[in-house]
């Protein structure tokens, strides 16, 4: 075993294992926890969603074209949709505060929107859960763009 093998080892350690320690005692646990939050991610959805965006996350008819009051039909959370362009930050904010309070804190005031907020339904933890039940819907590609998406938000925003 070579310094430079050594070293890596230490690194991946030093930034890899107290995160996994911390959040589930071991990568087994980790992966456990994952399959746990998107299962009771697919209920939250079930139960607080899937009345607008579908049973199968497939959205409303029409979800591009706004209604008599301006307003969007509930768009698709599957590859179909533009759920997947945006971070997480703003994901977690729309689910939160709603549609218009999250555009609003984002800049666009004055932004029509039929989505509620679930802050008061929805702890931010199941609010997370729900998220990974969507992205786990995704194509590997899709979700390593929405990823991109995260990182870039997160670099932007400090």
């Amino acid at each position: 075993m070579g310094a430079g093998r050594g070293m890596k080892t230490g690194l991946v350690s030093l930034f890899v294992v107290p995160a996994i320690a911390l959040v589930a005692g071991g990568w087994w646990l980790l992966a456990d926890r994952q399959s746990r939050d998107v299962r009771l991610g697919q209920q939250l959805y079930q139960e607080n969603c899937a009345s607008c965006h579908g049973a199968n996350l497939e959205g409303q008819a029409n979800w591009k074209t706004p209604d008599e009051n301006g307003i969007l039909p509930a768009p698709p959370h599957d590859e179909t949709g533009h759920t997947w362009h945006h971070g997480d930050r703003l994901l977690f904010g729309y689910i939160k505060l709603g549609g218009a309070a999250a555009m609003k804190r984002a800049g666009f005031d004055g932004f029509k929107s039929g989505m509620p907020g679930f802050g008061n339904v929805l702890s931010d933890q199941e609010i997370g859960q729900t998220l990974a039940y969507i992205k786990s819907n995704w194509p590997e590609k899709l979700q390593s763009l929405q990823e991109q998406s995260t990182k870039t938000e997160a670099e932007s925003n400090g």
